[in-house]
């Protein structure tokens, strides 16, 4: 009787799933949602889109509830990138998860729907005798892929011949005559090789021959591998259930210890959960979830920092990596600092315990009627020590550096409705009405300090100096009401309108309020005369839906006229920092979707088509205002942008003998465009770095530079197209290229999220052998390699080099992609171009499992229910045409809704392989 698109996954098709997060667990799983970790560290952030980004500023992430308490995602941490704070959720514990798409689905959530709602529903406990299940995992994990760095030979080679060549170009020939030129290129790249060298250009005997050939030293380190570790897993589950008609509980207990292949990094985590369901008497029920998790990280820099263990392959391989006292190498040995030093020297604990509880009280009235209450409290604690040597990046120079960084997210949930059922004859109704609050308190308090007395002093009392100290507290709140009513007529004509009005304390007091309404109706054929008995069509059913669902996820004081502190002449006082906007509103969308449901052969083969259009409009934008405001800009209720695609799912019994044989195949395609941004053609996140933009007529993120054209035959400098555009926005000449990247006009070279989604899951199963695995992929996105700009940049400086840029430029009529290498010249390693752009595109080979249940008379002598052995494997291979480390990707320092796709230095995912056990008593 469902009239809108809800996905839901069983809680078996997530369990023991060898990952850090729900999030990654249903990758895969549903049609038009696109998830992805933003690189291989333990607790990494993760995107998850639901039909396409919608906003610019406010969330794209989806609202989370789990038993009825909406999830606080906000990240508290000061070190590294952001965290995951759903890490504390324990997969096994998951009995279904729902995936709501439509307007019709999410709008009895209101503000919080226009993203998409995720239900996590948690195992209760069933009447009859006490279950316990135990489950062991012990597994280990790899890199799943390895990118070719030059070794000491190429390297040495490399840069000689780019300093040659740099000398070539200012006039000198250094090589031929190096006596006229004692500044040469060539001359500075010599003394940068004994440098870098350490201790083999004094005791290795090929270091002191005459012209110190580097080439033959005895060091040839690979710093990919410094960078990367074998991970590790180990995990076990303990769960016990039962109970009676009155009384049912379900208890679990859990430890999770990941370690990563990232070098000083990983997560320990410890969980519990309680859901007790009592039935007091025939009008009274009352029942409790209640989980608890600590979760500890091992937290490594973000992607963008020089401590960061991914950014060591941007050092020499001639660099041995201690030296003879056994002590890390640090500059001016190495080319930047070791981020081995704060692997070494440096802490990093992140500590989390999160306690979620949710009770209810419900009260049957009458026939059909009931009142239920509930009361829940996310309770999310955050406790940061960070300890730097004062070797380390943050500790040198200052004697020693950490701190300490505390946050706490306390959110409240009440709610209270009516739930009505009743059936008249060949009419049925159904009916929720009711009323919820949320309010939300988060509190931060950080201190930081230097010259510590000693290296064994870790806590931040035995700092000298107190050097910086913070305290914060932000509230939010929502006062909502909702209700829903579904209709049908002999279970062949359903309908369904919901509605929701919510408050937020988010937004100005002339607009604070939001109407959220929907429709939605279903038309079953089959329950029809003229299909009731067709042996070929088993289900058929029609469905549209209407609604609009907003969008609260911007900071709690955009609307507010606010002060900064500031001093002047040693006194303090407040200074204007942001202009105040009454009117400030919610963002709004609305969807329209087109269903088609289908089942043939007794449902041997069913399936559903949806088509859908996803208009936001009021976007929150900061938009420029007049100088003489003095203010730059003002956050208002301006612009749109639009998804509209489609998703297809089949699912097909291909074999039910002995022999079972199961398919489940789903995709997706979105097409995404910034229709308005009030009167601006374009928002640019603007660097080198980063290429993504906001432009009108297309996509959100679109990646915006230069088009390069390759390399020019006699010369061996990179040139771009000119692309330049006459009054109509046509290209005037479109084969014209320059090798001055000013000269360059910028055009839209791709976009960061893919068009299609999709993945293929098999299971067959034999006597208790089962063989289970999912294809899963994506198409029509690019990946902007921004450590290229560095790594695989003609030499412009002394970071060591992917070997493709052995295939550059030598001699006039070379045809080849790579410039000429040139030392301290940029030749073409601009960012913004597409020369740094790659297709994102993949077919991942993502989970395979091999598994055998024991049979159950063997079972049964061993005074057991049932006893399972598996093995699995996770990101096992991956089809792509992608040149970085991982296609599944976005670098983890600067990802918001403009900036994605971005791979700078960024960890591949890990390949896991796990063997597990699972008992039943």
């Amino acid at each position: 009787k469902i009239t809108g698109n809800i996905s839901n996954v069983k809680g078996e098709a997530l369990k023991n799933t060898p990952v850090p997060s729900v999030q990654q667990a249903l990758q895969g799983k549903t049609a038009g949602v696109f998830i992805e970790a933003s690189n291989g560290k333990s607790s990494s952030a993760t995107r998850m889109r639901i039909r396409g980004s919608s906003s610019v500023t406010a969330t794209n992430e989806p609202l989370f509830i789990i038993d009825g308490v909406p999830m606080s995602t906000e990240s508290l941490n000061q070190s590294g990138a952001s965290i995951n704070p759903l890490t504390s959720i324990n997969v096994n514990d998951i009995e279904s998860v729902d995936v709501l798409k439509d307007a019709s689905s999410t709008a009895i959530y209101g503000s919080r729907g226009a993203n998409g709602v995720v239900l996590i529903t948690t195992k209760k406990g069933k009447a009859g005798a006490t279950k316990i299940n135990v489950n062991m995992q012990y597994g280990f994990s790899t890199p799943s892929h390895l990118r070719e760095f030059m070794n000491t030979e190429q390297f040495i080679a490399y840069f000689r011949e780019a300093a040659y060549n740099s000398d070539m170009l200012e006039g000198y020939d250094s090589k031929n005559v190096p006596g006229d030129y004692p500044g040469s290129w060539l001359q500075s790249a010599e003394r940068r090789f004994k440098r870098y060298s350490g201790w083999a250009a004094v005791l290795d005997p090929a270091q002191t021959v005459a012209g110190k050939d580097f080439v033959n030293s005895s060091v040839n380190t690979d710093w990919q591998q410094e960078a990367f570790q074998q991970g590790g897993l180990q995990m076990l589950d303990l769960s016990a259930s039962g109970g009676t008609d009155k009384l049912k509980y379900y208890l679990s207990g859990s430890y999770n210890n990941q370690q990563s292949i990232i070098v000083g990094n990983g997560l320990e985590r410890f969980s519990a959960r309680l859901n007790v369901d009592n039935k007091i008497n025939k009008f009274i029920d009352l029942g409790l979830t209640q989980s608890l998790a600590r979760t500890n990280i091992l937290q490594v820099a973000a992607d963008n920092a020089f401590s960061s263990p991914m950014q060591l392959v941007a050092l020499a391989p001639i660099t041995p990596v201690r030296d003879l006292d056994g002590l890390l190498y640090g500059t001016p040995t190495t080319t930047y600092y070791n981020g081995l030093i704060d692997v070494e020297d440096a802490q990093r604990s992140i500590l989390e315990t999160r306690s979620v509880t949710n009770g209810y009280l419900k009260f049957s009235l009458l026939k059909g009627l009931s009142w239920r209450n509930e009361v829940g409290f996310d309770l999310y604690n955050l406790k940061e020590n960070s300890r730097y040597g004062k070797r380390t990046d943050s500790g040198q120079g200052v004697n020693g550096y950490g701190f300490a960084n505390y946050g706490q997210n306390q959110n409240f949930i009440g709610k209270s409705y009516l739930d009505y059922i009743a059936t008249f004859g060949d009419y049925s109704v159904s009916a929720v009405a009711g009323t919820e609050i949320q309010s939300t308190v988060i509190d931060n308090a950080y201190v930081e300090g230097q010259n510590f007395g000693s290296e064994d002093l870790k806590t931040l009392a035995a700092a000298g100096e107190i050097t910086n100290g913070t305290s914060t507290i932000a509230k939010y709140s929502f006062l909502s009401y909702f209700s829903r009513v579904n209709f049908d007529y002999k279970g062949k004509y359903l309908f369904t309108t919901a509605g929701r009005i919510d408050g937020s304390s988010r937004f100005g007091p002339d607009n604070r309020h939001g109407f959220f309404p929907a429709f939605s109706a279903g038309w079953v054929l089959t329950k029809e005369d003229f299909l009731a008995d067709n042996n070929f069509i088993s289900f058929m059913k029609i469905r549209t839906s209407y609604g609009k669902t907003g969008n609260a996820g911007i900071g709690n004081f955009a609307h507010l006229g606010l002060y900064g502190v500031g001093a002047y002449n040693s006194q303090p006082g407040l200074i204007p920092s942001q202009i105040e906007n009454k009117n400030l509103g919610w963002e709004t969308t609305a969807q329209l979707d087109f269903g088609f449901d289908f089942g043939f052969f007794q449902n041997r083969i069913s399936g559903e088509i949806d088509y859908y259009v996803k208009d936001t409009e009021d976007l929150l934008l900061d938009i420029p205002v007049a100088a003489t405001s003095g203010f730059r800009t003002q956050t208002q209720n301006i612009g749109s942008v639009q998804n509209k695609g489609f998703e297809f799912v089949l699912n097909t019994s291909n074999l039910t003998g002995a022999l079972k044989w199961n398919t489940s195949f789903n995709f997706s395609i979105n097409k995404n465009e910034v229709l308005n941004l009030g009167g601006l053609d374009v928002i640019d996140a603007g660097s080198s770095r980063f290429m993504n933009v906001v432009k009108v007529g297309q996509p959100l993120g679109v990646f915006y530079g230069a088009e390069y054209a390759g390399v020019d035959q006699a010369t061996g400098d990179a040139i771009w197209y000119k692309n330049e555009k006459d009054a109509n926005g046509n290209i005037i000449n479109p084969e014209a290229t320059t090798n001055d990247f000013g000269m360059a006009n910028f055009i839209e070279l791709g976009q960061p999220t893919p068009d299609l989604i999709g993945a293929l899951t098999n299971t067959l199963e034999y006597k208790g052998i089962e063989l289970a695995f999912t294809f899963q992929g994506v198409s029509g996105n690019k990946i902007h390699l921004a450590g290229d700009t560095y790594m695989a940049a003609n030499g412009a400086w002394y970071d060591n080099q992917t070997v493709d840029q052995l295939n550059s430029w030598k001699k006039p009529g070379d045809i080849t992609n790579v410039p000429q290498a040139r030392l301290g010249y940029s030749n073409g390693d601009q960012g913004r171009s597409s020369r740094f752009l790659s297709d994102g595109s993949y077919i991942k080979l993502r989970s395979l499992t091999v598994s055998y249940t024991l049979p159950s008379n063997l079972v049964q002598k061993l005074k057991m229910d049932n006893v399972r052995v598996y093995m699995q494997g996770q990101n096992l291979y991956t089809f792509t045409k992608y040149i970085g480390w991982d296609p599944e990707v976005s670098t983890d320092f600067a990802v918001d809704n403009i900036v994605s796709g971005v791979d700078f230095y960024s960890a591949p995912q890990p390949r896991t392989i796990t063997f597990g056990l699972s008992i039943g008593l």
